[in-house]
């Protein structure tokens, strides 16, 4: 595969109407650009020196996250840039384009759940970032708890503010943290609200709507549309070699 080959894959998955939405505003691109040939691609959530000194152990061509290197951390953007760069390896990254997609974070997670998605929430940007699933039949908090921790691989952190048995869940991966989207979940009928991220006014004010609430976190919540993503990339380019890159399960 080529790089023309995947920036015009990417166009046609995301589309380009709404890939203009958030032209220009740092939510979608690539971050260095090495060989024109692609036969082996990573992805992993997160671009930081670790997993681009991954990216070049394991001899990758193409790296796609979901964030780029954060640039108000200081140095950090230039170094991996610099690792990357000495590599000869392409990165890509695609944020808030993989939240709203079909295909992206919170559809896919719902998806991996047992939930069938039925509503967006969360506008930002043009895009959404949140949705909300429902199940066929409801099951205890504790269980969806324990499915959720299984899927992560990691524990989480709930809240059981209601009694209440769960049949609509509205997730939004990453950084959902805001007492906004929660109120959207409540004005919803969502029994629970599962996010990637949380400060105190988000348990205070999940426990004021008296919504269960259950925080992963904000790396692993957001693997699986990236992971929806490269599969598409080998069902069309089924030559690619695709790994993903481990990171660590710190936040």
């Amino acid at each position: 595969m080529l790089i023309k080959d995947f920036e015009n894959f990417i166009v046609d998955a995301f589309t380009k109407e709404k890939l203009e939405v958030v032209k220009d505003k740092n939510e979608y691109g690539f971050t260095n650009i090495g060989k024109s040939n692609i036969s082996k691609l990573g992805y992993c959530t997160n671009l930081t020196i670790e997993s681009a000194q991954e990216a070049v152990k394991n001899n990758v061509d193409l790296l796609i996250t979901h964030h780029d290197a954060w640039e108000w951390m200081s140095g950090i953007k230039e170094e991996v840039t610099e690792i990357l760069r000495q590599a000869n390896i392409t990165h890509f990254f695609v944020h808030l384009p993989l939240d709203d997609a079909e295909f992206g974070n919170n559809c896919s997670i719902l998806n991996k759940l047992g939930f069938k998605v039925i509503d967006k929430f969360s506008k930002e940007e043009g895009l959404y970032c949140g949705r909300i699933g429902e199940l066929e039949e409801p099951i205890e908090f504790q269980e969806l708890v324990n499915k959720i921790e299984v899927l992560l691989e990691e524990p989480v952190r709930k809240w059981n503010n209601n009694d209440k048995l769960i049949k609509k869940l509205a997730v939004v991966t990453g950084a959902g943290f805001s007492a906004i989207d929660i109120k959207d979940a409540v004005n919803l009928n969502c029994d629970a609200y599962f996010t990637g991220e949380k400060i105190l006014y988000t348990v205070q004010y999940a426990q004021y709507s008296k919504i269960n609430l259950i925080v992963g976190s904000h790396t692993f919540t957001e693997i699986f549309g990236l992971e929806s993503l490269v599969k598409m990339i080998k069902e069309n380019y089924p030559e690619i070699e695709i790994i993903r890159i481990n990171e660590e399960h710190i936040e």
